[in-house]
Formats: structure tokens, C-alpha cells, sequence
């Protein structure tokens, strides 16, 4: 005789694993930094040079979220400093190259020690310098870096685990890094976990990769061989996902640490103004992609503000991580974004370098000497507005951003004046000036 449950015992049983289902997992984070490469690098963005020829770039972007205006620092040091502590340079000390190694792990909180916590295996390949301890200090289980914060390629020796291993012949690092990350992604397939891939290409000195074609000598062809390998490597960590089944489990963001080494290229047949260490658009303004296989709309193409303050935030939501009690944080989550929905977009992003540093919202930008600039034909120009006759909507820009500013109050933080070459210029033209 067949027993017959009552209606409301089968929902009893059923539910929980209904609701076990529909409940998202945590997923994995993959976030991968290229170095010294602006949005004239990527094919995604209008590159002239690169058109078609960043396909794996362009693939995550016309399948995820191409974000058009994302900011980082102009240089590779600060930050370092800014994605891995959720804070700007004047609150942690590391606003320059010269002061980066500043923070201590002890004293700021930790991206990777965060996501540990909350249950992450953490790892990392790649540069880590500017900062300074090891990436172990800061809560990587699993690393494998350098001593140089310049290109890493062509050696006989890495750190791995903080242990020296030395190899009987030259290996291109790149590549090392690239097997330690899919390694790493096979292990730990069972578990979430998140993954740092921070890129030596396609910072200099440009050498040939393991694809560069016999006899080629020239800096262009070298400077194109280097920006396809890490096109290439960036295929293969995709492909190392899909082939573990884990890419509906993995948010992959793809991202670059400042503007272009050089001079920058040109979109559509216009010029990017300024270059890396510059605190023109070309100098902070970078390409931003985010893929989630299943949850990032496809294709999108969003205006909203980023910063890299925002990584953190966005990070620990997603992981289900407790944000570290008692620190000021700067940053705002953008996690609904991914998953398509308007969020709470910032109305400002914040960039400093040394003493330099400026205030930017859709249109305008503040900088700390009160010159006011008008971003509209940005980031190909960016026009000074004189004091006088200003429009009443420059006047509503300027107080808006100066009260910005005033509340962040950068100049009562950590700024060692004395490490900035532009800072210590100004000085002395000052001190010149008053001895006159």
C-alpha cells in the first residue's frame, strides 16, 4: 500500500533544499592586473593600435561589463596600496613609489586577510612590489613574486612561499606566474578562493616573450609581442576556469595599475592626454572589465564611477566578509552593478599622488592648488576654467568637488612632501620666491 504524504509534509521536505539551491554560493574572485597600461592598450576601449588584436580582453568584456570610467593611482606603488587596504594614499602613508613599502600589514587592514577569514583560500602571483613585507604578511596563504618592482622576465630564480628557488636556466617568469595561478585554481576548485594575478607585462624593459617571432629586434614589435602574451595568458586563466567548471563560480576582473608607460596611444584617432605618473586622465584612467559567467549582463557598458578603493568593498560583500571594525574606508561595493541593477553609484572618485591629488566627478575636476578643469571632451582634454567668468554650472562643480575635498582633508594626512619631485619643485620655487 502506497503512502500518501499530505501536501505540506512534501513542501516541508522539499524547501530546504530549494532554498539550499537558490541561495548563491561564495564565488571565486580572480582579479588580474596588468602594469603601466592605459585604455589605449585595449581593443575594447578604441585602441587605434590594438583594435582586434586584445581578443581575450575583449571576449570578457562582450560577455561581462566593460566599466568607462575607472580610476587606479598614476603609478604602480600607491596603488598597490589602495586596492589591498580599501584606503587612499593620505590615510595609509603609501602615496608615492618612494613610500608605498609605508603601510605595515599590522597597522592597515588586508583585502586577502579579510577574504581568509571569511573562509577564502588566498592567492597570489606576480609583482608585489612597491608594498612592502611579503604577500604572506598580508594574508596570502600562497605566493609566488620577485625582489623588483620593475619587469621580472628572463631569470633563473623566484620567491615562492617566501622561499628562494633557483631554476639551471632562464625561465620567463610570466609564465611561471601563469602555471602557479592554474595550479592554484585546480587545488582549491572545491572551496571559494581568491586569486591576485598581478602582471609584470607589459612594464618595461620590453623584452621578447616566448612567442616573439626569431630576429625581432624593434621596440614597437616587442611592445605589441608583450601586450598579446598578456592577452594570451589571459585567455588561458579563463580557460583554466572553464575547463574546471568553475566559471558561473568565479568573478574575473580584469584591470591595469596606471596609465601607459609612454606617451599614450590614441582612440578613435584622438590623443589621450598625459601618460603614467601624470596627473592627467592618461595617468589614473584605466581599462576595467568584470565577468561573471551568469550574472554580469553581457556586453553592458557602464559610466558609473569606480575607483580602486572600491575592490575592497566589493570583495568582502561578495565573500560574505566582515569589513574590519574601527578603519575608515573609502571605498562604495559596486556588487549590484555586476548582477545589473542600478546600485548606488559614487558621485566623485578621489586621486593622489605625493602631494598631488584632485577630486573628479562626471564632468569636472578639483586639484589641490583649486585649479578647476572641465572634463567634457575627456579624457582627450581637459580645459583649465579661468576665475573669472565662470558659468553658474563650473561655480556649482567647483563647490561640490572643494567640499569633497575639505571633507577628505588629504593634507592633514600621511604626505611625505619631501618624496615628491613636483611637491619638492613647488617648494623650493616658494622659498626662492620669499628670499627675494
Amino acid at each position: 500500500m502506497k503512502t500518501i504524504l499530505p501536501a505540506l509534509t512534501c513542501l516541508a521536505i522539499i524547501a530546504p533544499n530549494l532554498l539550499a539551491a537558490d541561495k548563491p554560493a561564495k564565488p571565486n574572485l580572480v582579479f588580474i592586473l596588468s602594469d603601466d597600461h592605459g585604455l589605449d592598450g585595449v581593443g575594447c576601449y578604441g585602441s587605434d593600435r590594438f583594435q582586434g588584436r586584445t581578443p581575450n580582453m575583449d571576449a570578457l568584456a562582450s560577455s561581462g561589463i566593460r566599466f568607462e570610467n575607472a580610476y587606479c593611482t598614476p603609478l604602480c606603488g600607491p596603488t598597490r596600496c589602495l586596492l589591498n587596504t580599501g584606503r587612499y594614499g593620505f590615510r595609509t602613508g603609501g602615496t608615492n613609489n618612494q613610500n608605498a613599502r609605508e603601510p605595515a600589514s599590522k597597522d592597515e587592514p588586508s583585502l586577502a586577510r579579510t577574504l581568509k577569514q571569511a573562509g577564502y583560500a588566498t592567492g597570489m602571483a606576480g609583482k608585489w612590489r612597491q608594498m612592502g613585507e611579503s604577500p604572506g604578511e598580508w594574508g596570502f596563504e600562497e605566493f609566488i613574486t620577485d625582489p623588483t618592482a620593475a619587469g621580472w622576465y628572463w631569470k633563473s630564480n623566484y620567491t615562492k612561499n617566501g622561499k628562494l628557488v633557483e631554476t639551471d636556466k632562464e625561465v620567463y617568469c610570466p609564465d611561471v606566474n601563469l602555471e602557479f595561478a592554474r595550479d592554484f585554481f585546480r587545488r582549491h576548485k572545491d572551496e571559494p578562493f581568491y586569486f591576485y594575478f598581478p602582471s609584470h607585462l607589459v612594464h618595461g624593459p620590453i623584452l621578447r616573450t616566448p612567442a616573439t617571432k626569431p630576429g625581432t629586434t624593434g621596440a614597437e614589435a616587442l611592445y605589441d609581442d608583450n601586450i598579446a602574451y598578456l592577452d594570451k595568458q589571459i585567455g588561458e586563466l579563463v580557460a583554466e576556469l572553464d575547463k574546471l567548471g568553475l566559471r558561473e563560480k568565479t568573478l574575473v576582473v580584469f584591470s591595469a595599475d596606471n596609465g601607459t608607460a609612454r606617451q599614450s596611444g590614441t582612440l578613435g584617432g584622438r590623443q589621450i592626454n598625459g601618460q603614467k605618473s601624470t596627473m592627467l586622465e592618461g595617468g589614473a584612467h584605466v581599462p576595467f572589465i568584470a565577468n561573471w559567467k551568469g550574472v554580469t549582463p553581457a556586453g553592458k557598458v557602464l559610466k558609473d564611477l569606480v575607483d580602486f578603493s572600491d575592490l575592497f568593498p566589493t570583495f568582502a560583500e561578495l565573500a560574505g566578509a566582515k569589513m574590519p571594525a574601527g578603519v575608515k574606508f573609502d571605498g562604495r561595493s559596486f556588487v549590484p552593478q555586476l548582477r545589473g541593477e542600478k546600485g548606488n553609484p559614487r558621485e566623485w572618485i578621489f586621486v593622489q599622488l605625493g602631494a598631488r591629488w584632485y577630486a573628479r566627478n562626471a564632468g569636472w575636476k578639483l586639484n589641490q592648488a583649486g585649479d578647476l578643469f572641465d572634463l567634457s571632451d575627456a579624457p582627450f582634454a581637459e580645459k583649465l576654467v579661468a576665475a573669472s567668468g565662470q558659468s553658474d554650472t563650473a561655480k556649482t562643480a567647483r563647490k561640490q568637488l572643494q567640499a569633497v575635498l575639505d571633507e577628505l582633508n588629504p593634507a592633514a594626512g600621511k604626505n611625505p612632501v619631501s618624496q615628491d619631485p613636483a611637491a619638492k619643485k613647488a617648494k623650493r620655487k616658494a622659498r626662492r620666491a620669499a628670499n627675494q
